[in-house]
């Protein structure tokens, strides 16, 4: 790592709303043309989309996926063209870990919207819709959960699939079996317990199917080593060769998103500051739950953008 201690995330589904990026994009023409690149390769209108909506077609995870992408990768050129100097590392929240891969230099923009597009695509057909549920659980800690999850399954799967902070997690798995554990979390005194309108269970056994394909999709794009180190999701590690990237990400497809783990490794790796970069403030509220010592903002706007880059002089 760099001397400085710095990281930058990157959000993933469940930032995206219609109008993101619009006061960005009135000051720099870089924000339409980081979205007119990929949609280009897509063959799909991804800032019109952004910009108009309608909200359920932004929502389809093929359609979420490319936008969130390319959402974050526009702020992060906003900010390098405006001096903003390099983290010393990145990470992503899910989908938000393909953007860390793309503003670290190991994957081109277009590769990077074209493999979340069909990752999108592929947990779809994997888990038809009404196949399958998740659900955000606060209250219980990730112990109880895992405890609530083993005992709702049955013959059926659900399993922790966000672990958010120390008291919020989000299951997915079958819809039975999501219902079952949404109704023992409250018994077991969770404080929330509710069913999100998502379409996909992710990153459960459901998608498992998905995963060997979307390996085949990463055979066929260039991956580099990062100029800037990525910690991944599945395993809360660095990895700099290609082939460990895309075996982590193939894994981070089933496997549970390992936040708390992530947000605790950059602390105790030196990071003093972390940078949300991209639409809304969801990782900035996580980090600020799971450590309060380390400082947290997000790059949502040019005021945001001016203040860090003053911070980071």
């Amino acid at each position: 790592m760099s001397e400085n201690s710095v990281a930058f995330v990157f959000p993933g589904q469940g930032s995206q709303s219609v109008g993101m990026l619009s006061e960005l994009a009135a000051d720099f023409p870089s924000v339409k043309e980081t979205f007119a690149e990929a949609s280009d390769r897509l063959g799909v209108d991804l800032w019109d989309m952004t910009q108009n909506g309608p909200e359920e077609a932004l929502n389809r995870t093929e359609n979420t996926q490319p936008a969130m992408l390319v959402a974050g990768i526009a702020t992060w050129r906003v900010w390098r063209e405006n001096g903003g100097p390099l983290p010393s590392i990145m990470a992503g929240h899910s989908l938000g870990e393909y953007a860390a891969l793309v503003a670290s230099g190991a994957l081109d923009l277009v590769d990077g919207a074209w493999l979340v597009a069909e990752r999108g695509r592929l947990m779809q057909q994997a888990a038809p819709p009404g196949s399958g549920a998740m659900a955000a659980l606060l209250g219980l800690n990730a112990e109880r959960v895992e405890a609530v999850c083993q005992l709702a399954a049955e013959d059926e799967i659900v399993a922790p699939a966000n672990l958010n902070g120390p008291s919020q997690t989000v299951i997915a798995g079958s819809v039975d079996a999501v219902d079952r554990a949404v109704r023992m979390a409250r018994e077991a005194g969770a404080k929330r317990a509710a069913i999100l309108p998502v379409s996909v269970p992710c990153h459960c056994d459901l998608v498992k199917p998905a995963a060997e394909e979307l390996g085949k999709r990463l055979e066929q794009v260039n991956l580099r080593q990062p100029q800037v180190p990525v910690l991944q999701n599945a395993d809360v590690a660095v990895f700099n060769e290609p082939e460990q990237i895309r075996e982590s990400l193939v894994r981070q497809l089933y496997q549970p998103v390992r936040w708390v783990e992530s947000i605790e490794f950059l602390v105790e790796s030196g990071i003093t500051r972390i940078v949300e970069c991209g639409p809304g403030k969801v990782l900035s509220g996580l980090t600020r739950r799971i450590n309060r010592e380390v400082t947290q903002t997000a790059l949502i706007d040019m005021p945001s953008i001016h203040a860090e880059l003053s911070e980071q002089e």
